[in-house]
């Protein structure tokens, strides 16, 4: 006799289970998600939040990543929900000089919604890494960008990539 219905007061989910068929609403896929770096070092004005230019996608499910002119990611049609982003960001200056400290910004639809300034520069250092995590809820059509300032007492400020030193951003849909 085949169960047509299961009560949850009759099944332990801590036992094991063999289906046949198809399972569906068992959790989410995560998608959309990204992940973009620099191709090069970005040269920014001394002590001046400015754009991250991501301008390359090592993976963008959906297609929601602008990676050409505007370097922002924005919610697709039918993609409202909760999300979580990082970036990891490697500045300092190009030019072997000090660097002071380093602010990195999340920007939803234009406006700043949170800063990491890390404490304890001001040391004749040229680079410092830096990491930052952001959740958001999202409606269809928002956006979300990094801003960096690195502020420098000499040498010209940059956000660096390459090799070695990769500059990132990058997120994922955690609940619809």
């Amino acid at each position: 006799m085949a169960i047509d219905k299961i009560q949850s007061e009759s099944i332990n989910l801590a036992d094991n289970f063999a289906f046949t068929g198809t399972v569906t609403g068992a959790g989410e896929s995560n998608t959309p998600a990204f992940e973009v770096r620099l191709s090069a070092n970005q040269t920014l004005s001394d002590a001046t939040a400015t754009k991250a230019q991501f301008n390359t996608e090592d993976f963008d499910t959906d297609s929601a990543y602008d990676n050409s002119s505007n370097y922002r990611f924005t919610v697709p049609s039918g993609k409202a929900g909760k999300y979580f982003f990082y970036t990891c960001i490697i500045g300092g200056n190009s030019s072997g000089g000090t660097t002071d400290y380093i602010n990195v910004y999340f920007y939803k639809n234009g406006s700043s919604q949170g800063r990491l300034h890390p404490r304890g520069y001001n040391h004749a250092q040229m680079t410092y890494s830096t990491t930052y995590t952001k959740s958001f809820d999202l409606s269809v059509g928002d956006y979300i960008e990094i801003y960096v300032l690195v502020d420098t007492t000499s040498g010209t400020p940059v956000i660096m990539s390459g090799s070695d030193l990769r500059s990132s951003f990058g997120g994922y849909r955690v609940k619809s």
